[in-house]
Order: C-alpha cells, then sequence, then structure tokens
C-alpha cells in the first residue's frame, strides 16, 4: 500500500508540474528582477546610494534604484518575443525529474503517515497530524530533490542574462554534471536549507489544508466526492500554500541562482543575507515578488495535481 501511495502522487505531480511549467518559469523571472544583470558598477556611482549600508565587499551585489517592474503578462510576453515560445519550457526537464524525486517522496511519505496516523476507529486524522506528517514528507522530499530543483532555477533563469553569461545547459543532466565538475558536488545542494523550508511549509499547507478542506465539504454535506469537491478543496490549498511559502521561495531562488565566480565574494552569504538585503534594497513587499504568477502557478497545479491524483486513486484502485 505504501509504495502504491508513492507511484500515485509520482504519477500526479509529473502532470501537474509539466502543464504549469510556464507559470512557473514566469515567477522565476519575476522573483528574480531587481537583481544585477551585468559587472558590478564602482561604488562611487551615485545609482548605488541605497547600497551604502553594508560594507563595500557586497555593495555592488545589491540592485539599483527601484523601478516600475512588468507584470506576470508583460514578462511572458517578453519571453516570447525576445527568446521565442519554446522558452517557456526552458528547463522543463529539470521539472520532471523534480517531480519525480521530491514530488513523489513527499506525496508518497505523506501517504504512509496518513495510514499510520489516522484514528482508525473515527477513521479521521487531527489537523496537527496532517501538518506534522506534511512538514516531515516535505522536508524528505526536498532533501532529496534539491540537485533538480537548482538545475530547474538555473535553467529558467538563464534566457534573463546577457549572452556572454548564460550557462547555456542542454538539459538537466547537462546542468547537474556542469554545476559538479565547475562548483563542486556541494554547489547541487546550495540553498538546501530553504529548500528543506520551503518545502516543509508548502507540504504542510498544501496537503493538509486539502485534506481538511475536503473532509470538511463531505461532513457538511455540501458537495458529493467529486470533481467539484476536488477542485474547491485543492484550490483552497493552493492558495493557502502560495500565501505561506511566497517568502521563502524568493530568497531560495536568489540564493540558488547566484552565480560564484572564482577569487571573489558571493552575491550573498547565505539565507539570511540576502532576506536582509533584499528588505533593504527592495522593501518588505520584495519577499512577496511574483506572487501573482505563484498563485497562478499554485492554484493550478494544485488542482491538476489533486483532481489527477483522485482519478490514479480510482484507476490503480484494485491494484
Amino acid at each position: 500500500m505504501g509504495v502504491k501511495g508513492f507511484v500515485e502522487g509520482g504519477i500526479a505531480s509529473i502532470v501537474a508540474g509539466c502543464t504549469t511549467h510556464p507559470l512557473d518559469l514566469i515567477k522565476v523571472r519575476m522573483q528574480l528582477q531587481g537583481e544585477p544583470l551585468r559587472a558590478p558598477v564602482p561604488a562611487t556611482n551615485p545609482a548605488l546610494q541605497p547600497a551604502l549600508a553594508f560594507n563595500s565587499a557586497h555593495a555592488a551585489a545589491l540592485p539599483v534604484a527601484a523601478q516600475a517592474r512588468p507584470g506576470p503578462i508583460s514578462v511572458g510576453i517578453g519571453i516570447v518575443r525576445a527568446e521565442g515560445a519554446a522558452a517557456l519550457f526552458s528547463g522543463v526537464s529539470a521539472t520532471m525529474l523534480r517531480q519525480t524525486l521530491y514530488s513523489t517522496t513527499r506525496m508518497g511519505l505523506y501517504d504512509v503517515l496518513k495510514q499510520k496516523w489516522t484514528d482508525q476507529e473515527s477513521n479521521t486524522m487531527p489537523l496537527g497530524r496532517k501538518i506534522a506528517a506534511g512538514l516531515v514528507a516535505g522536508g524528505v522530499g526536498a532533501a532529496v530533490g534539491n540537485p533538480a530543483d537548482v538545475a530547474m532555477v538555473r535553467m529558467q533563469a538563464d534566457g534573463r542574462l546577457p549572452a556572454a553569461q548564460r550557462r547555456n545547459y542542454r538539459s538537466v543532466a547537462d546542468a547537474i554534471t556542469s554545476m559538479a565538475r565547475q562548483e563542486g558536488v556541494a554547489s547541487l545542494w546550495r540553498g538546501s536549507s530553504l529548500t528543506v523550508n520551503r518545502a516543509m511549509i508548502v507540504t504542510a499547507s498544501q496537503l493538509a489544508t486539502y485534506d481538511q478542506v475536503k473532509e470538511a465539504i463531505l461532513q457538511k454535506g455540501l458537495m458529493a466526492d467529486g470533481l467539484g469537491t476536488h477542485v474547491t478543496a485543492s484550490f483552497s490549498a493552493g492558495f493557502v500554500a502560495a500565501v505561506a511559502s511566497n517568502p521563502v521561495d524568493v530568497i531560495k531562488t536568489r540564493v540558488m541562482n547566484m552565480k560564484v565566480e572564482p577569487g571573489k565574494a558571493p552575491p550573498y552569504d547565505g539565507a539570511l543575507d540576502c532576506a536582509l538585503k533584499t528588505v533593504r534594497a527592495e522593501g518588505p513587499m520584495a519577499l512577496y515578488k511574483g506572487f501573482i504568477p505563484t498563485i497562478s502557478r499554485q492554484g493550478p497545479f494544485t488542482v491538476v495535481l489533486f483532481v489527477t491524483l483522485e482519478q490514479v486513486r480510482k484507476v490503480l484502485k484494485d491494484f
């Protein structure tokens, strides 16, 4: 029964991940808005005044004065015009690998814990246990899938860089082997603490909310156990997960995407340093950059994920 949960979760996750990949790519591009694209400018440039609160070693890593930033539709149109429609699926191979490693693990492990922690008499599981199961499952899944996550972020972000600075990975395998060769194996787990934290938040909020809302709908007799209930519960889960995880997701994206050059200090010393620099230079709401595409992606992703999962469960019911 345990293995079956991994298979069901893996199939549903891959379908959902590939379906919503363009929205995820737009989200990543928007989260990176405000970061410098070119070589550092001398610290004497007046445009870097907002960065003077930091020491000179990091001053050049900060963005310049705030400018009006395009929304998700404008970003999407810009990507298609500059890079072609196929660019919306940049890094889709990494998404497939990530869902295979990360989501299969978290969905399957949550199902195992759910079976173990469900009260056998009432056949219910308290919300606290659902959240705990989500935290454990998300953390383990993220640790397993972090290399694919780093590769996915880099492949999605590559098109925004000047041609001379692009990494031009040919595939997720090329991305992972290139990182390991050029930056060391440890680079594959860059930002892993953030990935784990985000995954714990997303999994706990997403899976617990889905189960809780679905149970409430069925117990109150608002709808039958069908498509309407699954869509309502899954969209609620997607919204809660997006609100809870967006700040961590912004920092994770920036830390994973930073380019560390030999002999030079990295743009960020870690997650906390990245968060502080982001907030000080761009304001607290910078942590919710890309929220519209996040919810636009998280909503459909979660709906496709759980609707597909329910259908797969029906198909594999007798296995």
